[in-house]
This record gives C-alpha cells, structure tokens and sequence, in this order.
C-alpha cells in the first residue's frame, strides 16, 4: 500500500494533456506524484521536492510517457489545485 505525501487540491488537465491521455494514465501520474514516484527527475528536483512536501512549497513532477510526449504534474503549495501540462504548456 502506497501512502500519498500531501493532498492535490483540484485537480485540471490543460487540453494538451486532455487530448493525449486517456482519464486512466492521469489518475496513474497523479498517484505517481502524490506517492513520490519522481524517479525521473534529477535527484536535486527530487530533494526539492521532499522539502516541498515538508515545507508546503510547490511540488513538480516529470514523467515521459513515449519518446516524444512529456507530461508535467505540479501541485501548488498551498495545495489547492494540482495540473497536469505538456511542457510546452507552461
């Protein structure tokens, strides 16, 4: 049983995102996120984000999910609304 390190608030997906996964990979990159899967960033983001967790700062997660489509997840700090983007989005 994963534990999820902090809330999402909201949840939206930009339409780039929208249009490119299905309602299933979403929920599967959000229990990612919130179970502090970032085995894809670099180990500085994933200190970062350790911190942001215990410190209530703005946590960002990357994930590849083909070679050529990246999707961002990223919860605000005060953990109100958490998006999923295409980096191309931001």
């Amino acid at each position: 049983m994963s534990i999820h390190l902090f809330k999402t608030g909201r949840t939206v997906a930009t339409r780039g995102v929208a249009a490119e996964l299905t309602a299933l990979q979403m929920q599967q990159l959000l229990f990612r996120h919130t179970t502090g899967d970032w085995l894809e960033l670099s180990e500085d983001d994933r200190e970062q984000n350790r911190l942001a967790v215990k410190n209530g700062l703005r946590i960002l997660s990357s994930y590849a999910i083909t070679a050529d489509l990246t999707v961002w997840v990223i919860t605000e700090w005060d953990r109100s609304v958490t998006t999923l983007l295409l980096p191309s989005e931001y």
